[in-house]
């Protein structure tokens, strides 16, 4: 919990949108995607048989902190979702991408949640 705390500080906050936005290329995960604009991967503790996050590479704080100079990440994403849907066969699984958001989301940063109950 204590890191969860520290996200969501200001400092936090700034540190976690710089990685993103700077570093991204450093960030140990297993990449399942990625593009000029986000980067896709299992989610460290998955909550889901299937659970990717899917994050900017450009500090954005939340969904409401989007502007229309952000198309290029809408695009990345939709289509980004399109393909891990049909690469994991979720259309018959069923599948959701979910974004939370104020008290809901742990981490200040903006970041979709893929999921799905039916194990790949």
């Amino acid at each position: 919990m204590f890191q969860f705390r520290v996200a969501q500080s200001s400092l936090g906050r700034f540190i976690i949108g710089w990685i993103f936005a700077h570093m991204s290329f450093a960030i140990p995960v297993q990449r399942l995607r990625e593009t000029k604009s986000l980067i896709a991967f299992h989610h460290p503790k998955p909550s889901y048989p299937v659970h990717i996050l899917l994050v900017p590479k450009k500090a954005i704080g939340s969904l409401t902190d989007l502007t229309p100079t952000d198309t290029d990440f809408v695009m990345d994403l939709l289509s980004t979702v399109q393909g891990l849907v049909a690469q994991f066969n979720l259309q018959k699984a069923g599948y959701r991408l979910v974004v939370n958001g104020g008290k809901y989301q742990d981490v200040a940063q903006l970041h979709f949640h893929l999921i799905s109950d039916s194990p790949v």
